[in-house]
């Protein structure tokens, strides 16, 4: 009885569920913008206390801070361990991009920073949680996790994510769904890295020759890394920001890049780092020195047999919700590769369908909310099943 409860109620939900999501997307929450994350971070643990649920702070010294929302299960499932609702709150927009662009819908369509990525899948796993603590029916303990620094991979987060991975039954991560209607099911790994080069400051024109440009060296580090782009092989290179120099009448005595390095075979992965490393100790113009720093990084998501059997579980959910799905690669890194290199059945982008993530254009179908939530909540329901 109480999965046709929570389906019915999560079918009731729609504007409740706008309502929360404008209250997130209307708070500034870049990666870098702790106390904003905080802000949603307050909003979430607002709504899942008024309907029962403890949720218990994490706390992350630079970045927002994890909530930990739980609903104790049944005990009666195959495997043991909990049921992880997974999903972060920062985005990639600047302070003031919510005032500038606040939540708005035309025609259906959800748009503001955010609003996909993924402010619309907390929306939904909050929901799914007050459904299960109001009418029960887990098959084992639920854990919401709510993070802060996936954008920039996750330095603190990671830790909480992995350690919650290695006792989770299953692991629904809330990404957004794909313009197709499908879920992930595969993502490159990515490392995110910074490099800073020293040159020599002089008089551009009065002194020119007792120079040593860091951003000549810079522009010729850049060709060489990018240089190591093999689409083939899924192998991206892309120095994504830059900056450097004095003044524009000054040889220039520093420089600094970032790079974003994305792969899809493991063994790629330090092959290219050696590359880059060769790269940043090389000197094309002499006298100049650089050091290589690694920010961040994303493991690969690849679907196991046990997370397989959860794709497919999720795909009859999804037919019994009224919509059709299947799974698909993506370029794009996300916390699911940490879950799942741990061992944990983990199917990824069951949030609200959404895209043009990271643009001025990123959008969600308002019409997505109440069908990907039952769907999530009837696969919860089915993981006895299905042996997980």
């Amino acid at each position: 009885m109480s999965g046709t409860e929570i389906t019915a109620w999560l079918g009731s939900q729609q504007d409740a569920m706008v309502a929360l999501l404008r209250d997130m997307v209307d708070i500034d929450s870049g990666s870098y913008n702790k106390a904003g994350i905080d802000a949603v971070g307050a909003v979430v643990r607002q709504f899942l206390e008024g309907h029962g649920l403890t949720v218990e702070t994490l706390p992350q010294s630079r970045h927002g801070d994890c909530l930990r929302a739980t609903i104790p299960g049944e005990a009666s499932g195959n495997t043991g361990g909990n049921i992880v609702l997974m999903g972060h709150r920062d985005t990639v927009f600047p302070d003031g991009e919510a005032g500038r662009r606040p939540f708005t819908i035309r025609d259906g369509i959800a748009y503001g920073p955010g609003v996909a990525d993924m402010k619309a899948g907390l929306t939904m796993n909050c929901f799914i949680l007050a459904a299960f603590a109001r009418f029960g029916g887990a098959p084992a303990p639920l854990v919401g996790l709510f993070t802060g620094d996936e954008e920039i991979g996750s330095p603190e987060g990671r830790p909480v994510i992995e350690a919650e991975a290695r006792r989770a039954r299953a692991v629904f991560n809330s990404e957004p769904g794909r313009v197709s209607g499908n879920v992930v099911t595969g993502r490159k790994g990515g490392v995110f890295m910074a490099f800073r080069i020293t040159g020599k400051a002089a008089h551009s024109g009065g002194n020119f020759s007792e120079g040593i440009s860091a951003i000549e060296e810079l522009a010729r580090k850049i060709q060489a890394i990018h240089a190591l782009t093999d689409l083939d092989r899924g192998i991206t290179l892309n120095v994504g920001l830059v900056g450097g120099g004095q003044s524009v009448n000054t040889v220039a005595p520093w420089a600094e890049g970032q790079i974003d390095f994305r792969y899809i075979d493991p063994d790629d992965k330090s092959d290219i780092l050696a590359r880059i490393g060769a790269i940043i100790e090389r000197s094309f113009v002499p006298g100049t020195r650089a050091e290589l720093t690694v920010r961040g990084e994303f493991l690969p998501l690849t679907q196991s047999r046990p997370a397989k059997r959860l794709f497919e579980l999720y795909v009859d959910a999804a037919n019994a919700s009224g919509f059709r799905t299947d799974g698909e690669f993506t370029g794009g890194c996300a916390d699911s590769g940490f879950t799942a290199a741990v061992g944990a059945p983990t199917i990824c982008a069951v949030g609200p369908v959404g895209g043009n993530a990271h643009s001025p254009d990123e959008f969600m179908r308002i019409d997505s909310l109440v069908p990907r939530a039952q769907a999530c909540a009837r696969a919860i329901l089915g993981l006895d099943g299905v042996g997980l």
